[in-house]
């Protein structure tokens, strides 16, 4: 073996140095030493973020099967950022006395799974594509089982680990259909292939159902509400924002590199796929009173949005997904940021336990404001923008009718954005959360939050870089 094909793979290979590191660790450590875990794992994932950063070429190994790209190196960036933010929220869970023994087991995992999603991205070829998407999905089943004394943590990993189970099926079967009708694997090989073959009409419907229960569309999304609600928040907001804007750029990078010369089959269904995910997201999150489950269906919606990025199958609409799943990362995180905290402290979620949340922690009121205002794309904050950058890459492609749409569902998404918003400001009456003091981590994560819906609203070069990366993609 040409060993030279791994240092294309530096992203993989410095995120794997990282997980040894921990898992050494975790393993020989003394107890006293293992006190500072979270941070030595927040720290180590810092600097290989940092390393993501640096320039790197273009390039193949493996004979194609593995691809390095500039836009590749600013998504697994902007999933490490949103890793870091969400082992920033976790120190303080994991450090409860029935969590210090499996805190190692909960950073490694998730690491894992990161792993897995670089290969994702990075695949030239289905067969490192699948790979890359089992890697990423069963530790997640672990993760979502972690609280070993929580039965609701095990019901929600058993209809986890049923659905992936479901899902993998289907996108394997949809495989075996592309792969019988053009005889190879390679997408490359098979977009120069593409003709009329009734299997590959089938194999795209198959691959496209299965990648439609990773990312939690309508009408592979009845897993979502129960798993958010009863899995551990960390985990939580790790399976809303970086698995799901995962799932979605590898989506695009298959549509955009296999299935492009046919788009006249993919992207009838996917139009109605994203309306009706923006729809049913929506109205069913206005039924809420748990905020988890509140937040899975506005998740749900939320992944209608980014895939008009998908369907607009342009550099645009690459340049415009991206950036809206960074806007994202930084808004639905400090929302979990906030219920992180009050649950951590309070145990409670429930949207009518936030009433007068204002007069006894205006901080995290005001920090959940924003964030929830970023959701709804409120201008001037940074989700504004990101939905009006989705919504051109849509209509650049001339789909008017569905943009038209997704703008009367922003309009519902206002309302139930503002039902938090209205418990935590206006009810005064009935208050139920005691002031709070949350910990160094997670303070430090919500400013991070905070300064990035601020920051990417404001600095037009951050679109503007990632709408370079994405023409030279």
């Amino acid at each position: 073996m040409d060993f030279s094909n791994f240092l294309w793979m530096r992203d993989e290979m410095s995120l794997l140095g990282v997980i040894l590191v921990l898992f050494l660790y975790d393993t020989f450590g003394t107890e006293k030493s293992r006190r500072a875990f979270s941070w030595v794992a927040c720290l180590l994932l810092a600097v290989q973020t940092a390393y993501l950063f640096c320039p790197s070429r273009m390039g193949s190994s493996f004979g194609g099967m593995y691809y390095t790209t500039p836009m590749g190196d600013a998504v697994k960036a902007i999933l490490n950022i949103g890793t870091l933010l969400v082992f920033l929220q976790a120190d303080a869970w994991a450090k409860k006395p029935d969590m210090v023994i499996r805190r190692g087991e909960f950073y490694v995992l998730t690491l894992m799974t990161l792993l897995g999603m670089y290969l994702m991205i990075s695949a030239g070829n289905f067969l490192l594509f699948f790979i890359g998407l089992e890697m990423a999905s069963l530790p997640l089943t672990a993760l979502v089982a972690i609280e070993k004394y929580h039965q609701l943590s095990y019901e929600a990993a058993a209809k986890y680990v049923f659905v992936a189970l479901f899902s993998s099926s289907l996108l394997l079967l949809g495989l075996s259909f592309v792969y019988g009708a053009v005889g190879t694997l390679y997408f490359a090989d098979i977009a120069a292939q593409l003709t009329g073959n009734p299997l590959l009409y089938v194999g795209l419907v198959f691959f496209m159902a299965g990648m439609g229960f990773k990312i939690s569309i309508v009408p592979f999304h009845l897993w979502t509400a129960d798993v958010y609600q009863s899995a551990p928040t960390p985990v939580t907001a790790y399976l809303s924002v970086i698995s799901k804007g995962a799932a979605a750029f590898a989506l695009m990078i298959v549509l955009f590199k296999v299935f492009s010369p046919i788009p006249v089959i993919w992207r009838p269904v996917l139009w109605g796929l994203i309306f009706i995910t923006i729809t049913v997201g929506n109205l069913f999150a206005v039924r809420q009173k748990n905020l988890k489950r509140f937040m899975a269906f506005s998740s749900i919606s939320q992944a209608g949005y980014i895939l008009l990025g998908v369907l607009a199958g342009s550099a645009v609409g690459m340049a415009s997904l991206v950036y809206y799943v960074l806007v994202y990362v930084f808004s639905n995180l400090a929302v979990f940021g906030v219920i992180s905290v009050i649950e951590n402290a309070t145990g409670k979620v429930g949207m009518d336990d936030y009433n007068g949340l204002y007069r006894t922690n205006p901080k995290l009121s005001v920090a959940m404001m924003l964030a929830l205002f970023s959701l709804a794309g409120i201008p001037p904050f940074a989700g504004f923008f990101s939905k009006f950058f989705i919504f051109y890459a849509a209509v650049s492609e001339g789909f008017y009718v569905l943009v038209f749409l997704a703008l009367l569902n922003t309009i519902i998404s206002l309302y139930y954005y503002l039902l938090v918003v209205k418990a935590m400001f206006i009810r005064q009456d009935d208050c139920i959360i005691p002031p709070l003091r949350s910990d160094g981590a997670s303070r430090l994560s919500l400013s991070i939050c905070v300064l990035g819906i601020i920051a990417t609203g404001l600095l037009s070069c951050i679109y503007s870089s990632l709408n370079g990366l994405a023409f030279g993609f």
